[in-house]
């Protein structure tokens, strides 16, 4: 409710006041509103939703039951192979999850997004687009729930440290697949033609010493309004991808500002920074799960009376250390606030100050953000400052550097 209020407020803050106009101001405000009460009413929704399958034990009744849906033989050996039984859990979970998150998703999507005419594409995209992800959910949950489920049965002792190494390992396979064989699934991708953009680009990235192999742009207005700019690949492989829409709507210089800020993320080791730090709360989430996924009353308190199953262990635990999670995403939101201040200083530091600032203002206009929030709501909830706090910090060291 601070940050409806805050939403709701009649003018921007102080250091904005001229940079919008009341006509733009209006039309934030109401993404901003609309937004809110949806994420309100989605809370709400998540939170009875979790409250039912608890207090009605709809976990262990689809366990016990999923066996009677299917056909002879599946469903003996369903009944017989833990292993396949947790595979077709999981696919089962997974459908139903979908389902009750497709009216949600179709309501942000044509109604919420489009009326504030960031919505590009047609329900046949929106629906070709959801029967991809399903296709490639039916090509990957099963291999990847068999072997988390095959080291839960067989590793012992170890089981927190191999459960790490196999996270580990699939998040790296998945970081190379993703950009060349899933991306280009959903995306169009090509390479920036040459011309002025260009060279400028690739003047910033041989100035810093990035390994640009590739520069692409992706057709990111098939589907939204929203801009966007990102790099990937590993050791002296870097990639850099261009939404189209952050082309057409910001100059050649702003584009390059904000490029400089992304650089600097890499520059600033912040990408392995947060990697290892993932992979540290991994291997935390692990050695705790290996603490209780033995505790008396576990399985029995979430209906499980019949059996034990190795990985509803994992997923009971989910639940119980929900509220740590809470915790954890706070702090690393903490870290990602610096790492933002951090990459616009870098931007400062190459001479794309006043650039990334005229970027920022661009965006934050063409993406209706909310120009006001609650302080407190956005330390929690927000991965980046907000804009009246960046601008504060990239105008401090422009200054400093004069």
């Amino acid at each position: 409710m601070r940050q409806l209020k805050a939403i709701k407020l009649p003018d921007p803050p102080a250091s904005l006041k001229g940079l919008f106009t009341r006509k733009l101001y209006d039309e934030a405000q109401a993404y901003s509103v609309d937004k809110w009460w949806f994420g309100f009413w989605h809370g709400i929704y998540n939170l009875v939703e979790t409250v039912l399958w608890l207090q009605l034990r709809i976990v262990p009744w689809l366990w016990y039951s999923l066996p009677s849906w299917l056909p002879q033989p599946l469903a003996a050996i369903v009944e017989d192979n833990e292993i396949v039984h947790t595979v077709a859990f999981m696919l089962a979970s997974s459908l139903i999850n979908l389902v009750l998150s497709l009216p949600w998703t179709l309501y942000s999507t044509f109604v919420i997004e489009q009326r504030h005419g960031f919505n590009k594409q047609t329900l046949g995209l929106f629906f070709s687009d959801l029967v991809k992800s399903c296709v490639l959910g039916a090509v990957f949950i099963p291999p990847l729930v068999a072997a988390f489920t095959y080291i839960l049965q067989r590793a012992g002792p170890w089981v927190p440290l191999q459960l790490w190494a196999f996270v580990l390992g699939v998040s790296l396979f998945f970081l190379t697949i993703y950009p060349v064989v899933i991306a280009p699934l959903f995306n169009k991708y090509e390479l920036l033609p040459q011309g002025s953009l260009r060279d400028k680009i690739e003047a910033l990235a041989g100035s810093l010493s990035f390994p640009l192999k590739k520069l692409y742009t992706m057709d990111g207005s098939k589907r939204s309004g929203h801009s966007n700019a990102y790099m990937y690949g590993f050791f002296n492989n870097k990639r850099i991808v261009l939404f189209d829409t952050l082309i057409k709507e910001c100059s050649e210089e702003q584009v390059v500002a904000v490029l400089a800020h992304e650089l600097g993320h890499w520059k600033l080791r912040h990408t392995p920074i947060n990697f290892v730090m993932s992979q540290f709360i991994t291997l935390a989430n692990f050695l705790l799960f290996a603490g209780m996924r033995t505790a008396p009353g576990l399985f029995e308190s979430f209906g499980f009376d019949k059996s034990r199953p190795a990985f509803i262990a994992f997923v009971l635990f989910q639940f119980v250390v929900a509220p740590v999670d809470e915790v954890i995403g706070f702090i690393t939101n903490v870290v990602s606030r610096r790492f933002e201040y951090q990459a616009d200083g870098f931007a400062v530091q190459q001479g794309k100050g006043k650039e990334l600032r005229e970027a920022l203002l661009k965006l934050e206009e063409t993406n209706k953000a909310s120009l006001n929030v609650d302080p407190l709501y956005s330390a929690y909830h927000h991965s980046h400052p907000h804009i009246t706090e960046r601008l504060a910090a990239i105008d401090a060291a422009l200054k400093k550097g004069q």
